[in-house]
């Protein structure tokens, strides 16, 4: 802790020396600067014998020289300076941000601000003797500062986002998205400041165009608002995070949601390809998250397994015998068996002939022989739903079909249990004489290639 205090004061020590020093740089010490300056090399050219009507212009030239070397030296080493003070107080905990305004070239934009402020208080001495251009070059140069400042104040947005998204608490928010809304902002003043600086006019007045041309404005935004206004829906009702795994057909998008900005939505697929959907699409169309399959630990199993209907048939005490010989099933045989016989008892059935009252049937101790296999499954969640069922019957047999939960998420963990189980359940299929449908019919003629 006391390290770090030690380096929050050097820091703090060295940004008020530079403070001090920046701020000796007014207006009027500039200039009597520049005028001495002016003066001095002035006077060394016509010392050295150069004729008066080309020392004006050797003076200019050298002027310009002085002013360019200024500049770089007085930038490079504001630079440094700033860029060391960020290192310094990047290495405590509660400033991380200011690695991310090194990353975002702050320490550049910044170590240009008071030689820029040099370079428009100069311009009237260094071009006394060419007054036409004057009014060009401070033009010139208040663009140049007004775009500076826009981009200075583009680096902190962009470093202050970084360091949200690093956050727990904003990492799957679409920071970028409103971020982006600062920063149409920021552009739009930085062009009514070029305006304000090219007409010279108030800021006011462009202002006052732009309430004019708003219904043009508003069809060249028009994906920007809606991009904007479905963010505000998507975060409100908490539709979709960064990181969520959603699908989208109409889109092709089937993958993690990397990133939400004002426009679009990128998604990288499972296939490592990258699909962008428009922002307003979360709103306006359907779409499918996953990410309350992820939260609840299980992801479903739902897959059916066709039997042919020819082959099943009741059960003969003959069978029972050795049906009763599968572990699992074994109690539930009995238990079922004895209901069976109480039934028929009561009815007085005739059970000579097996279709007369109630018997077991091959397919019905299969359907309970895999249900109590996945009620013993380690992978299979038992909190969840398990259920194995018959669907409808079709031209392809009668499907039974398998409902549980995994107890993980994991795609390809995911994919190895349920192959394991199905491997499983349909091997086992022919010791309940048991036939699993297959489709022959495309199957290719061995003999005639032969």
């Amino acid at each position: 802790m006391e390290e770090q205090t030690g380096i929050v004061q050097q820091a703090a020590d060295s940004i008020s020396l530079s403070t001090d020093t920046l701020q000796q740089l007014t207006p009027e010490t500039i200039q009597q600067s520049t005028y001495k300056i002016s003066i001095w090399s002035k006077q060394l050219l016509e010392s050295w014998g150069i004729p008066e009507s080309s020392v004006n212009l050797i003076n200019l030239l050298l002027q310009l020289s002085i002013v360019i070397l200024f500049i770089w030296v007085f930038q490079w080493v504001t630079q440094k300076l700033i860029t060391l003070i960020l290192k310094q107080t990047n290495k405590v905990e509660k400033f991380k941000i200011s690695g991310f305004l090194i990353e975002t070239k702050f320490p550049r934009y910044l170590a240009l601000t008071a030689p820029l402020s040099w370079i428009r208080n100069s311009i009237p001495i260094v071009f006394e003797y060419y007054p036409g251009v004057i009014t060009f070059i401070s033009k010139a140069t208040d663009l140049f500062i007004v775009w500076m400042l826009y981009w200075l104040v583009n680096s902190i947005l962009k470093a202050f986002a970084k360091q949200l998204k690093t956050s727990s608490q904003y990492k799957d928010k679409p920071i970028d998205s409103y971020f982006q809304v600062i920063r149409i902002l920021l552009v739009i003043l930085a062009i009514g400041s070029t305006f304000t600086v090219l007409s010279g006019k108030e800021l006011s007045t462009f202002f006052t165009a732009m309430g004019a041309a708003s219904a043009i404005m508003m069809l060249v935004f028009k994906d920007t608002i809606l991009g904007f206004v479905a963010s505000i829906q998507v975060t409100t009702n908490d539709m979709v995070r960064i990181g969520d795994w959603i699908t989208m057909p109409k889109y092709n998008a089937d993958g993690n949601v990397m990133q939400i900005t004002l426009t679009t939505v990128k998604v990288i697929n499972f296939d490592k390809t990258i699909s962008t959907i428009p922002t307003y699409a979360l709103i306006s169309d359907s779409f499918q998250n996953w990410r309350g399959m992820i939260e609840s630990g299980g992801r479903r199993i739902k897959r059916p397994i066709a039997f042919k209907q020819s082959s099943f048939k009741f059960v003969s005490p003959k069978n029972l015998k050795y049906y009763k010989k599968i572990q699992s099933i074994s109690q539930y045989i009995d238990e079922r068996q004895a209901l069976i016989n109480k039934h028929n008892q009561d009815i007085g059935a005739d059970t000579s002939i097996t279709i007369n009252g109630r018997n077991l049937t091959n397919i019905g101790l299969f359907r309970k022989y895999a249900e109590m296999y996945l009620k013993s499954h380690p992978d299979i969640n038992k909190n969840m739903s398990i259920m194995v069922r018959h669907l409808a019957p079709t031209e392809k047999g009668l499907p039974l079909e398998i409902y549980c939960f995994t107890n993980t998420t994991v795609w390809l963990e995911y994919e190895g249990i349920m192959a394991d189980i199905f491997d499983h359940l349909i091997s086992a299929a022919k010791y309940f004489d048991l036939e699993v449908f297959e489709d022959l019919t495309n199957e290719p003629n061995l003999s005639e290639e032969k």
